[in-house]
Order: structure tokens, then C-alpha cells, then sequence
């Protein structure tokens, strides 16, 4: 047996002509100058991911044990082990008195790992709605109720939750939701969520157990809506606005009986409802038995006047209520929330109980701390500050480059609804410019039903997660590239230049 010690001899000797020892020995080389108690597992994860990689191809046969350990320079054990551990876990396979080889039955696992998440790779400015300004994200608050937190949080609360959320965030949500957007909040009714996507998700499933075959959207509305319903085996039928909200007729004869509605402002035309037009949701759903989803994505922010109430709040047993924030501080959370009428409220805990458990308790957790102790409100009031001035700096960027362009809709939410003029069109050929010039765009057809439009540009501009500088920057820039000028102008990326902070 060899010397265990740390410093392997300067190379392996020669001992038959295929390179497999030469091989093996460059490949394990790194694992023999672990630590000596790290040794043997370093040598056997080694081992086991040259084979999983292809470096050691299928039929290799590898070195004796003896051999091995000698050009390593650790105990032949070492080694022995290392063999027997793999052959057992099927990379390695042996017979007496035939050697060691590499298995037939190990498949190359694949390298790297890519990141589908919604962004615009290469874009100089993305004027797509939807997102807001992640650097505004409070991480020092966050980060102190997330200590506090964890000092007090009982152990029992690391086991799985109640799959309707913890009742401290659930007291909280309800508190909140009932002062601030004045729905009729019963934390007993009350569903902690993973934003928006699941809840709608879990309305879908319930509604397919009742024995409904479809859901009627918006139109236009979140291009999102389809695809959700789809995956609980409900169809969407596109359900046409006029400038009081979704039309009341249309509904009536498409024979449905639940509908996604954005009242408070109506994505993505930027409308809110009037108040006849809710009464007239209203009645149809108690006519009907119905149900209407309210999707309050963006309710707290409004710049003209205090926001309006939720539908929720006229007649909870007709509406389920539905937010997250997503907009308020970080999609990337996962946090949202359900409020169900007491008649699907069991039916709805049970589906999210088989779907997850119910959401992570720490973050609940963190999130009750934040809302109780004032740091929501705090958020809001930051947001809504930020967001109005970016609005402004938009709607001014666009008048002082595309006179003439109409922005449709209320003062609020993240986006706006912007018609350039006729000399802009047509459509396809101004976003062919854009695209070219590194501007992300979203036109208003995506998200109507079939994509339809007209020679007109009618775009959804995200002003939320840009800076002032960049908005008038990126405006500019998109202007000089649809008249065919130099399309150079410095435009920083989203959330950054100059007065950002972060």
C-alpha cells in the first residue's frame, strides 16, 4: 500500500498504450489534494462526475487500484473504496478478474442551466409593462423584520402551514386589504397565494370541478389569462370593452358564468369602471349565480385621486378578490392573495393544499412583520411617489418627440396606453425599427384576441421600473430610430441612471 500523504508523484507511469491511466490520473489529480478526511469523498465525487460529464466515456476500462493510488499518491484504499462505492451506484462495473470499467447505463447530465425569465436579452431600453422598480425594494427593512422574525418564530412554525397562509399574515392581509382597498376581508376566507397566477389557477380548478367548461376575459387583457385557465382545463372566451368597462350584452350571451375583470384599472387600456358598469357586473352575477374574479394588480396607485374601492367590497359572496406584491415590492416573492366567497372557500384550501402545502412559512412570517409594523404603507407611499414622476416624464417624453401621440386611460397604475399619429404607422414596420434599434415593445394587439389590429401604433408603455433620465433617453432614442435618424443615444438599463439610488 502507498503513502497517503498529500503530494502525488509528478506523473503516472506508462503501462499499456490507451491512455486510460494517464487519463484517469489527470482527472482524479485535483481530488488527492483534498484534505486528508475530505480525501476519500472528493476522490469518489470526482471519479463519479468524469463519467457523468462523458470525460470518461462508457467502456473505459480504468486503472488497477494498485496502479492508481501509486500515481496519485494515496492509500490503495482510497481507491478500492472509491471503486466499490461507484460500482454499487451502477457508473463503475467489475468482474473478477476482469478489471474495472465504465458502465454502459451512466447517461451525460447536461451543463449549465438557462434563465427563462421574462426579459428582453440585448434590449437597450424595455419600455414592456408589468415590472416595477426592483431597486426600490426596501432590503434594509426587509432584512431587519427578517431577523426579527427568525429570533421569535417559534419552532413549530417551520412545520408545514395552515395551506390558507399563517393566521398572523392572514390578520394582517385582511386588516390592510380592508383599510386600504375596502373589501370585506375574513381572514377565515382569506388564502395566502403565489401571486396572482396561482389563484387564478385555483378558481380555475374549482370552477372545472362545478362543472364549468369556460372562463369569460377581458379583451384586451393579460395575454396570461389563457394559458392558466388552459392548464385547469378551462377554455377563455374574449369578452369585448367599451369605455365604461367590459360590456355587459357580450357577456350576457356568451352563456358564461365567471369572468376576469380589472376594475380599478383596467388592464391593459388603462379604464377604470365606472360605478354603473360595476352595479351592472354585479347584477348579473346575482341574475346568473355567477362569479367574477376581480384582479386588483394595481390598485394602490393612483395619482389623480384617492384609488377606488374594490368591487369585492359591494357583494363578497359574487366576487373573488384577488392581489399580490408583485407590484408593490418584487414579483420575485411570490406572494399574493385570495379572497373567496364562503361558498368555494373549503373547495379552494383543499385544491391549494394538494398543490403545495401552502406557501413558506419564513416569508410569511416576514411579510406580517412588515405589513403590522408600518413598513407596507411606508413602501406604498415611496412607490406611488416614484411611479407618478415617471408617468409624467413619460407622458412629457412622448409629447416632446411624438406630438400629437394620445395616452388613453387614468392616472395610474405602471404603464400607459400610448396612439402615435398616422405619419408613425404602419405598426409592423415601426416595431421592425424599434426592435433593430434595441427598444423592447409591447403593441396593445398582443393582447387582444387573435392579435388583431390595424396600421395604427398603439403601444403599452412600462414607465415603473425606469428612471426619469432613461424614460426621456429610451423616448428619445425610439424617435430617432423610427425616422431613420442616428439611434445612438446613451440609454442605462432598467432601474438605473441618474437620480436612482436603489
Amino acid at each position: 500500500m502507498t503513502s497517503s500523504g498529500t503530494n502525488p508523484p509528478p506523473g503516472p507511469a506508462s503501462r499499456d498504450g490507451d491512455g486510460n491511466a494517464s487519463a484517469a490520473w489527470e482527472l482524479l489529480l485535483p481530488a488527492a489534494s483534498a484534505p486528508a478526511r475530505r480525501r476519500g469523498r472528493a476522490l469518489q465525487s470526482a471519479l463519479r462526475d468524469a463519467v457523468r460529464s462523458g470525460r470518461l466515456p462508457a467502456g473505459t476500462r480504468l486503472p488497477a487500484s494498485r496502479e492508481l493510488a501509486a500515481d496519485l499518491g494515496v492509500s490503495r484504499g482510497l481507491v478500492t473504496e472509491a471503486y466499490e462505492q461507484l460500482t454499487a451506484e451502477s457508473y463503475l462495473r467489475a468482474g473478477r478478474g476482469s478489471g474495472t470499467w465504465v458502465s454502459g447505463a451512466v447517461r451525460p447530465a447536461a451543463r449549465g442551466a438557462r434563465d427563462l425569465s421574462p426579459r428582453a436579452p440585448g434590449a437597450r431600453v424595455d419600455f414592456r409593462p408589468g415590472t416595477p422598480d426592483l431597486a426600490l425594494f426596501p432590503r434594509s427593512a426587509w432584512a431587519a423584520a427578517h431577523r426579527t422574525v427568525l429570533d421569535r418564530l417559534p419552532h413549530s412554525s417551520l412545520g408545514y402551514p395552515d395551506p390558507r397562509g399563517l393566521p398572523e399574515l392572514r390578520v394582517a392581509l385582511a386588516s390592510l386589504l380592508t383599510r386600504r382597498r375596502g373589501v370585506v376581508a375574513d381572514p377565515e376566507r382569506l388564502v395566502v397565494c403565489s401571486g396572482v397566477a396561482q389563484a387564478t389557477t385555483l378558481l380555475g380548478f374549482v370552477l372545472r370541478e362545478r362543472g364549468a367548461t369556460a372562463v369569460g376575459v377581458e379583451d384586451p387583457g393579460s395575454p396570461e389569462h389563457a394559458s392558466l385557465f388552459a392548464s385547469t382545463g378551462l377554455t377563455t372566451v374574449s369578452l369585448p370593452l367599451d369605455d365604461a368597462g367590459l360590456a355587459v350584452d357580450p357577456l350576457l350571451r356568451s352563456g358564461v358564468r365567471a369572468v376576469v375583470t380589472t376594475p380599478a384599472h383596467q388592464f391593459p387600456t388603462g379604464i377604470g369602471y365606472s360605478s354603473e358598469r360595476r352595479g351592472e357586473l354585479l347584477d348579473w352575477a346575482r341574475r346568473t349565480s355567477g362569479v367574477i374574479m376581480e384582479d386588483d394588480y394595481d390598485g394602490d396607485f393612483r395619482y389623480d385621486r384617492a384609488p377606488v374601492g374594490a368591487l369585492q367590497g359591494l357583494d363578497p359572496e359574487h366576487v373573488v378578490y384577488t392581489g399580490s406584491v408583485s407590484k408593490s415590492l418584487a414579483p420575485g416573492l411570490r406572494l399574493g392573495w385570495l379572497i373567496a366567497p364562503a361558498a368555494m372557500t373549503d373547495a379552494i384550501v383543499a385544491r391549494k393544499r394538494t398543490m403545495d402545502l401552502g406557501n413558506p412559512s419564513v416569508d410569511q412570517a416576514v411579510l406580517a412583520d412588515f405589513v403590522t409594523g408600518g413598513g407596507y404603507d411606508r413602501q406604498l407611499r415611496r412607490c406611488q411617489r416614484a411611479y407618478r414622476e415617471r408617468r409624467d416624464a413619460m407622458t412629457g417624453a412622448l409629447d416632446a418627440r411624438f406630438p400629437g401621440t394620445e395616452v388613453s386611460g387614468i392616472a395610474a397604475g405602471l404603464h400607459i396606453i400610448a396612439r402615435l399619429p398616422e405619419r408613425f404607422g404602419p405598426q409592423d414596420e415601426f416595431l421592425r425599427r424599434a426592435t433593430a434599434a434595441g427598444i423592447a415593445l409591447r403593441p396593445l394587439s398582443d393582447c387582444t384576441a387573435g392579435g388583431a389590429r390595424d396600421d395604427a401604433v398603439r403601444l403599452v408603455l412600462g414607465y415603473a421600473h425606469l428612471a426619469p433620465a432613461v424614460i426621456g433617453n429610451g423616448v428619445r432614442l425610439l424617435a430617432e430610430s423610427v425616422r431613420g435618424g442616428p439611434g445612438q443615444g446613451q440609454v442605462y438599463g432598467p432601474g438605473y441612471g441618474p437620480g436612482h439610488d436603489g
